[in-house]
């Protein structure tokens, strides 16, 4: 029992270590940065804050990554969660969008916070 205990568990080490070579896509496209949400806006300090801290890690190319996202598979799991973010709303990229466009995505981000769907808890309790 003890011998096969101890296989699984080196099972499962190597398997750790193996999925180390495998690492996630990090790089981010060239942007403008007269077309970036905060420098378009140029909020107050305090208001500027809360979108960095709350928003920018996922809906930005300017993700903060906490030091275990290099460790698969989170890096894997934390790496699909920001692309999402990045798809759904990207504040790098507000210049391109359209007026109307901007103003849905402000709207729909109102309505997530205030339904406590965003941030992600993961997200409030990973940091």
């Amino acid at each position: 029992m003890k011998s096969r205990v101890l296989q699984v568990v080196t099972g499962i080490v190597v398997l750790l270590i193996l999925i180390q070579f495998f690492p996630v896509d990090r790089s981010v496209p060239s942007t403008e940065a007269d077309k970036d949400f905060l420098n378009m806006h140029k909020p107050n300090h305090e208001t500027a804050m809360l979108v960095i801290n709350a928003c920018y890690d996922c809906h930005s190319y300017k993700t903060n990554y906490p030091w275990y996202s290099k460790l698969a598979p989170v890096s894997w799991w934390m790496q699909s969660h920001v692309d999402e973010g990045r798809e759904n709303m990207n504040f790098s990229l507000w210049g391109n969008y359209t007026d109307n466009r901007a103003d849905h995505k402000l709207e729909e981000a109102i309505d997530l916070i205030e339904a406590e769907e965003m941030p992600l808890p993961v997200y409030v309790w990973a940091h």
